[in-house]
């Protein structure tokens, strides 16, 4: 096959250059930046533009490609020009979409592909994550329909290179040791998707031609945080200790959840763990162990250059003398 990839220079783009090169098909990355050179291969030609500008695809004119993959997750009015400017140019359109566009707030347990999804404009400028995510699928399948549609909807990406960068800022802080805060509970199943197995799962698809909307993460309970902050230890050999403090006390000395407790989530919100993906299972998509993902991101830690958040992320992470300050008042309690 030949394949557009729109991105491609980072984290889930880059992963579908990899899974694409690895299974024979010729690629043509679009991106704003330089691939880094780790992430370069043979059967990749490269082309530099911003898809944002009116002349962005001005080099699709007499080209063809099998299938396009795109990772947009913002305005969906991009991906409606994209989708106008390559509609000719290529017959299957799949994109990296989220589970967020499903719009109950908080998600009940057993969210499927037939749930309720955001109102969204496919045409909007930019609104919020899961608006802009649904209106991106929209944009598509007004200009692809639905049996050349294909939409990974994606929870919590993890692996190699991952941006804006949870799992590195666990591993990071266990492997510095000591006393490590850490959210309760400690059984608190995980859903998740490696980047690689999604991207891999992705050009599978497409060489199916597979249309339709997946839940495209790990199955229910495929791993618990406690699993996560153990394989981070093992993997830096750290003599890193945890404290493991109830999320009713998390949340009353107003410790983030998401953001500076990166991956875990307060009580109301554990649908977001608790989507049904059987309909992905049914076509194939598989998820490697956690510890796999853990150590594979370690060693990209210490062999590559990460990648940077660009100016809309907010790097992860709780602050030391705020850890110090939670630990210090959880152990006065006791």
């Amino acid at each position: 096959m030949r394949i557009l990839i729109l991105g491609g220079g980072a984290f889930v783009g880059r992963a579908l250059v990899e899974a694409s090169v690895s299974r024979g098909h010729q690629v043509t990355t679009v991106t704003r930046t330089a691939l880094p050179e780790s992430a370069t291969y043979d059967h990749v030609e490269s082309i530099f533009s911003d898809r944002t500008k009116a002349d962005a695809f001005d080099f699709a004119k007499n080209w063809k490609w099998d299938a396009v993959f795109d990772t947009w997750a913002t305005a969906p009015n991009v991906v409606q020009k994209s989708v106008n400017a390559l509609r000719d140019h290529v017959p299957y359109y799949s994109y990296v979409s989220s589970c967020s566009v499903y719009n109950e707030d908080p998600l009940p347990n057993g969210v499927n592909e037939d749930s309720p999804v955001a109102d969204a404009e496919p045409s909007a400028e930019g609104t919020n994550y899961a608006s802009d995510k649904r209106g991106a699928e929209l944009a598509i399948l007004e200009g692809f329909g639905s049996n050349a549609s294909f939409f990974a909807r994606a929870g919590i990406i993890l692996g190699p290179y991952e941006i804006p960068g949870r799992l590195p800022w666990w591993l990071n802080r266990i492997a510095r040791g000591g006393e490590v805060l850490a959210p309760g509970p400690r059984d608190l199943g995980l859903q998740y998707i490696d980047a690689r197995d999604l991207a891999s799962w992705m050009v599978a698809c497409a060489e199916q031609n597979v249309s339709g909307a997946f839940n495209s993460i790990s199955p229910v309970n495929h791993s618990t945080i406690s699993d996560l902050l153990d394989a981070c230890r093992l993997t830096t050999k750290s003599d890193a200790h945890f404290t493991w403090v109830s999320p009713k006390f998390l949340l009353e000395n107003e410790v983030q959840p998401w953001t500076e407790m990166p991956i875990w989530v307060s009580p109301e919100s554990y649908g977001i763990f608790a989507i049904n993906t059987s309909k992905a299972a049914a076509v194939g998509l598989h998820c490697r162990p956690m510890l796999e993902t853990v150590v594979d991101t370690w060693t990209a830690m210490q062999n590559e250059e990460q990648p940077q958040l660009n100016e809309r992320m907010t790097a992860p992470g709780i602050s030391a003398d705020k850890e110090a300050s939670v630990l210090a008042k959880w152990a006065e309690r006791i």
